[in-house]
């Protein structure tokens, strides 16, 4: 099957095809390269996987059509879309991120660095707040060029999975 991945930040979708071989064994093929991969899945939306002989622990977190992943201690947010959900974003003109933009939590954590105040002009993919989870920190980017116009964020305190940190316009 074809899916279409944009990570936050970037401009163009990238083709993903995904072929199951069988026995928890697919052949992942990301723009010109492929992957042989071995899954397993575990608890809680994690799965073992052996890439190319090298062996990953990936943590999933579906949102809708956008993908949390963490890997190597970096969580990624990613737009997934196979490709009839493409053709109809097409047809809605719906695949650019577009007006007022929520940046939340993606998993429970501290919020460990505030790095805008509302007003601030922003950049697409630019940090706004850094989150520690699971020991690990995580940059949190803008989703779209724009202003700070909501700081839900405060360095030190706690939040939940999907707690509001940054609304950009």
């Amino acid at each position: 099957m074809r899916y279409f991945t944009k990570q936050q930040g970037q401009k163009e979708a990238v083709p993903v095809d995904l072929e199951p071989l069988g026995n928890d064994q697919f052949k992942i093929t990301v723009g010109a390269t492929t992957y042989q991969v071995d899954a397993l899945a575990l608890e809680h939306g994690t799965l073992s996987m052996l890439v190319d002989g090298q062996s990953y622990n990936v943590e999933f977190e579906e949102n809708g059509d956008e993908l949390g992943v963490l890997l190597r201690g970096q969580v990624n947010r990613i737009d997934v879309a196979d490709e009839r959900r493409l053709r109809l974003r097409a047809a809605n003109a719906a695949f650019s991120v577009e007006g007022k933009q929520l940046v939340t939590a993606p998993m429970p954590g501290k919020v460990v660095k505030v790095l805008v105040k509302v007003g601030d002009e922003v950049k697409e993919g630019q940090g706004l707040v850094v989150v520690e989870a699971m020991k690990m920190e995580n940059e949190l980017k803008s989703p779209k060029a724009g202003k700070v116009t909501e700081l839900f964020a405060k360095e030190g305190t706690a939040v939940e999975n999907n707690a509001k940190l940054v609304v950009v316009e």
